[in-house]
């Protein structure tokens, strides 16, 4: 497998599927990673698109740091239960479905969550995301990723040709898990709703490959087509682009990081029984570290 080496850490790179994602092994995240070991971490996350760190042992403030070496962080998002982080930390995302004195301690519940690229309703989307398992559910809440190359890749010709130039409206009135955002009130007309428009195949600045830029399906449009037409045209290009062989699903156990490139993939999480506590901490990384947050339509 290729390796990185510096004076301070070596570290193992292990692909776990043709598509997208890396196992990267042999490196504690608790310890401080040196700029070469950083600047190597940014690299395999833009060829691999997802990146997992296995057996971790990370207090908020370290996982904090480890992400702000991807780029700056945002703030956890305001959410259905309102802004849960991390107690002196505004970077750090709880995600639960634990209840505490009657009240939810994070966001997104035990349900099932769709396909769907992170807060891509933004006129520019997040660059990266990382999460961290605290604790998990023995069975379900697994979490699978999605190549928005390959997803391309997989459209028939024709359907390439009939996507090339479109644009499509990414819904901002719900969250991943369908739950409505605060101040929002549930979308009645798909084509008048509040969204932000972006092109429906983007291209990579530097390899030029292109990927579909789908956001989530609940709620899409695309602009200039009657509601009846284009809810079928999105129909037909997410049953050839979201199949489960394009996918790749991570199993969690406490103690994995996995930070994803939110602008070239999706992905989703399995739901898992109410009964069973899940407690994962998420950041955010706004645009990738010293670059510009850039795509091409």
């Amino acid at each position: 497998m290729p390796q990185t080496n510096n004076p301070q850490t070596t570290f193992s790179i292990h692909p776990v599927s043709a598509a997208l994602g890396a196992e990267i092994r042999d490196l504690d995240l608790s310890r401080p990673l040196d700029p070469a070991t950083a600047s190597a971490l940014v690299e395999a996350l833009d060829r691999h698109l997802v990146l997992v760190f296995r057996d971790q042992t990370l207090s908020d403030a370290d996982f904090v740091r480890v992400s702000g070496h991807f780029g700056p962080l945002d703030k956890a998002p305001i959410t259905e239960n309102g802004r849960l982080h991390a107690p002196g930390y505004e970077e750090v995302y709880v995600i639960s479905n634990i209840m505490e004195n009657g009240r939810p301690i994070g966001a997104l519940g035990a349900g099932e969550s769709v396909w769907h690229a992170d807060m891509t309703y933004l006129e520019t989307p997040p660059y990266a995301s990382s999460l961290y398992a605290l604790e998990v559910p023995t069975e379900g809440g697994d979490t699978g990723f999605l190549s928005m190359f390959a997803a391309y890749d997989a459209l028939p010709e024709p359907l390439k040709r009939r996507v090339e130039g479109l644009s499509i409206k990414h819904d901002s009135t719900t969250n991943s898990g369908g739950y409505l955002r605060r101040g929002f009130a549930p979308p009645v007309d798909v084509a008048t709703s509040p969204g932000t428009v972006h092109p429906l195949v983007i291209t990579h600045p530097t390899t030029n490959a292109r990927a579909l830029l789908l956001g989530r399906r609940p709620h899409a449009y695309i602009p200039g087509l009657p509601v009846a037409e284009s809810e079928a045209l999105l129909d037909e290009i997410w049953a050839a682009a979201v199949r489960p062989e394009l996918a790749w699903h991570h199993r969690w156990r406490v103690g994995d990081l996995v930070m994803w490139d939110n602008r070239w993939t999706m992905h989703r999480r399995d739901p898992f029984p109410d009964d069973q506590r899940r407690l994962m901490h998420r950041t955010q990384i706004a645009v990738p570290a010293g670059r510009r947050q850039t795509v091409a339509a």
